[in-house]
């Protein structure tokens, strides 16, 4: 009989039978198609099993035996979940209805009579063994296609960040940074909505998708002037309302970009874009939201967005201390903020610090 190999290269038939007469006429059944591993009672058998089953496709198990009888081997695999692993085929002279009832409740393949008759027992075990093996090498193949599925969906939403943070990194080129920027504002985010109560009953794919859309806040900038973007003195309040008009071109932008669209980041993108400049008391820009009108995640990025303002050097003007920056957003310098966002932010500022030493990486 020729043998499939499944993923698992199961090859072995364990036949477990107290009476060696018995062992050998099923080794002489089976022995030139399997390899062939015999035990003599029940507790031999869960030792072999437990030290190599992997190697097993099928156990031939009669039921009575001395020290453990073939029952409670099968109890034994049911609980372990070997069964469903493992084809198991009872090979008795005794097997009342009871018994039967319980052995295939248990996971037993089939119940074969003794005396066995050679050519069938041959066909019927052999059938349920290319049958568990067939199933293997199915399992194996979807297996395998859904890692190749996974790993192309983890390459397309890699560059889709690519692209995202290289449009952003440009935007923040033309106002002088490095783009270290765009890259904070992402990790800090990130870190709040997985380390504060902010974040309570988002998945960490909808965490991830937000992240990714805090990136996009300043994008509206492209549409800003050179002259007033790079300005190094204070704005006139002509150029400071040219300067608020980022919020409405970037979801503007946002929404023009079919792509975008379908991605699952863009409802967050388009909101962050157009509010990250909103305030708790209801004087932020473009739409003059009051309190919890704006959403938990436009509220951390602009937080977010004034802290990394405050503490880096800009084109018109120069880093402040983390203390100075702290008091400032505290005391309502930057616009008001919500209580409870205040608090989650102040819980954490201490390790978002470690963004902004030398060669710092992504916190988590």
């Amino acid at each position: 009989m020729e043998r499939t190999e499944g993923r698992r290269q199961a090859d072995t038939i364990l036949i477990v039978d107290d009476s060696e007469i018995n062992r050998g006429l099923l080794e002489n059944i089976f022995s030139r198609g399997y390899r062939i591993r015999e035990a003599c009672n029940g507790q031999e058998a869960m030792e072999q099993l437990a030290d190599g089953r992997e190697s097993i496709c099928a156990v031939l198990l009669d039921v009575v035996m001395p020290v453990m009888d073939g029952m409670e081997v099968l109890r034994e695999m049911n609980a372990q979940g070997w069964t469903e692993e493992i084809p198991v085929f009872l090979i008795t002279a005794e097997a009342g209805s009871d018994v039967l009832r319980e052995a295939y409740t248990l996971g037993v393949m089939d119940v074969i009579s003794k005396p066995v008759v050679p050519y069938v027992v041959q066909r019927r075990i052999g059938s349920v063994i290319e049958l568990f093996s067939a199933r293997e090498r199915l399992s194996s193949k979807v297996a395998e296609q859904q890692d190749e599925i996974f790993q192309q969906a983890q390459q397309i939403i890699e560059l889709n960040m690519g692209m995202i943070e290289a449009l952003s990194t440009a935007i923040e080129f033309r106002s002088g940074e490095s783009g270290a920027h765009v890259r904070r504002i992402h990790d800090i985010t990130r870190h709040m909505l997985l380390h504060t109560k902010l974040g309570e009953g988002l998945s960490e794919e909808t965490v991830t998708h937000i992240s990714m859309a805090a990136v996009m806040h300043d994008v509206g900038k492209i549409a800003i002037p050179d002259n007033i973007l790079n300005k190094p003195g204070k704005l006139t309040p002509e150029e400071y309302e040219i300067m608020k008009t980022h919020t409405l071109k970037g979801a503007e932008l946002l929404e023009k970009i079919p792509q975008m669209r379908d991605h699952a980041a863009f409802r967050y993108a388009y909101d962050i874009a157009r509010h990250h400049h909103e305030r708790w008391d209801g004087r932020g820009y473009p739409d003059g939201l009051r309190g919890a009108e704006a959403s938990v995640w436009s509220q951390i990025v602009a937080v977010a967005d004034v802290y990394d303002a405050l503490v880096s050097k800009r084109v018109y003007k120069d880093a402040f201390s983390v203390e100075t920056a702290l008091d400032m957003i505290v005391g309502g310098q930057c616009g008001v903020f919500s209580p409870e966002l205040l608090e989650s932010f102040l819980a954490v500022e201490k390790e978002l610090r470690g963004l902004y030493r030398p060669g710092a990486g992504q916190i988590s």
